[in-house]
């Protein structure tokens, strides 16, 4: 089959190379030149494990190809998905002007019939209005699909490839063909292709993000209560974990969610609810708790310093918003930094994908160390505020002699309390006991 798919960020890039890889011939879109001549030359600009390879292999294949120009990019194509940018507002509204802006141009040059695909997260009614742009400026048939993506970064070429169902808004018997062709091969162990109408598909993508963002935070405050009443939150954890009505994932405590999806759909959700008049009392109470938590790590800190940082020294440990990704949208660390900063602390920070990223963003604000052992050198204590793989076996004596103090605030939960006591180290964690007080 021949695709198009408009916008080559996160989800774009991704989409289009798997469905590149299925055997389909996928020429990507984007108006950023510099951007497409790199992609044209092998040059990824974001960090997904595993992507590399699909990519490589698909440019060399020639089922993958890029262009800045929409004509071009959809001239032979029967389904033209768009995953363009939807940031949000500062009312937390969703901003339809790329996606909008794309349908007025895609409905003066659609010259045959063309299944449009809504793959970028939107509030519900986009369909209608995608449709209501192309349709002012064609007289072409065509149709208008909501194909949410279910994406995780660190797991996207995974999550596309063998996804746990497909989503698809349509009321279109002819596009519901073409839209099961097109997911065949995805689907062959027998997961799901799940039809409705456009305005439910949509609302499927805030819901199930709000959800796991509503018991991330249920969990966080559980971890708080924990911590005053002596509880053991891994405990609680596993306890819950285990019943089948809960299930076990998005139950681990920490320092709040963030990333490019959690927080905007939140808030679009919400938003969306305010515009309708109704008043979602779940989804407030999980935005405010969420801002807390992302400074408990400092709370914690602030406390044990007796509030005067000025002066002190402090690693931080993973600066992306979750292991396995470069992304720093509305990171936890971010916040941290700011926080500590504002208080006169410095700050060496360590992350093996996210520094560029932050760099660019607040510049020489902190520094950045060429090694997570490099940033503990003579520091008054460690923040852990992203659990990557590189942090959960360290070596802890070597750790203790670059250290000023030996102390670690752990955002995480990498390590166990029994591991922590046999260890001189001061630690504290998320929902746990404070081990070697006495060091305090």
């Amino acid at each position: 089959m021949n695709i198009a798919v408009i916008g080559t960020g996160y989800v774009g890039l991704v989409t289009g190379t798997c469905l590149a890889e299925t055997g389909n011939s996928v020429i990507c879109v984007d108006i950023d030149e510099d951007k497409v001549e790199k992609l044209k030359n092998g040059v990824i600009p974001i960090y997904e494990p595993h992507l590399d390879n699909f990519f490589q292999r698909n440019i060399s294949q020639k089922r993958l190809s890029f262009t800045t120009s929409l004509k071009e990019g959809i001239k032979d194509a029967q389904f033209i998905f768009l995953a363009l940018p939807t940031p949000p507002g500062e009312d937390g509204s969703a901003d339809l002007s790329y996606i909008l802006g794309v349908a007025e141009n895609l409905g003066k040059i659609l010259d045959d019939y063309k299944v449009i695909i809504d793959k970028s997260t939107v509030p519900v009614g986009t369909a209608a209005k995608v449709s209501a742009a192309i349709k002012n400026n064609t007289k072409v048939d065509f149709d208008v699909v909501s194909n949410p993506e279910f994406l995780r970064e660190g797991y996207a070429v995974e999550d596309f490839m063998k996804p746990d169902r497909v989503v698809v808004g349509t009321s279109s018997e002819k596009a519901k063909n073409l839209m099961e062709e097109l997911y065949k091969p995805f689907v062959r162990q027998g997961n799901p292709i799940i039809f409705m109408d456009e305005k439910s598909a949509e609302l499927t993508k805030y819901a199930a993000n709000s959800f796991l963002a509503t018991k991330i935070t249920f969990m966080n405050e559980i971890a708080n209560y924990c911590e005053i009443i002596g509880a053991d939150v891994d405990k609680v954890r596993k306890g819950i974990g285990t019943d089948s009505r809960i299930g076990k994932r998005f139950l681990f405590p920490g320092i709040g969610y963030g990333g490019s999806c959690f927080p905007k759909d939140v808030k679009a959700l919400n938003k969306s609810g305010i515009d309708e008049n109704f008043q979602f009392k779940i989804i407030n109470a999980v935005m405010d708790v969420n801002e807390i938590q992302k400074l408990i790590l400092v709370k914690k800190v602030k406390s044990y310093f007796g509030n005067d940082l000025r002066g002190k020294n402090f690693a931080l440990w993973g600066l992306a918003f979750k292991p396995e990704t470069d992304d720093i949208r509305e990171a936890p660390s971010l916040d941290i930094i700011n926080e500590l900063t504002l208080a006169g602390a410095n700050i060496v920070s360590y992350d093996p994908e996210a520094m560029p990223n932050v760099k660019k963003l607040i510049g020489d604000k902190i520094k950045y160390a060429n090694s997570s052992l490099d940033a503990l050198k003579n520091v008054d204590a460690l923040l852990i505020a992203t659990e990557w793989a590189a942090f959960r076996n360290p070596d802890f004596n070597e750790m203790n002699s670059l250290m000023k103090n030996p102390i670690i605030f752990d955002g995480r939960n990498l390590y166990s309390i029994e591991s922590m006591i046999k260890r001189n180290f001061y630690y504290q964690s998320i929902g746990r006991q404070v081990v070697n007080k006495l060091l305090k």
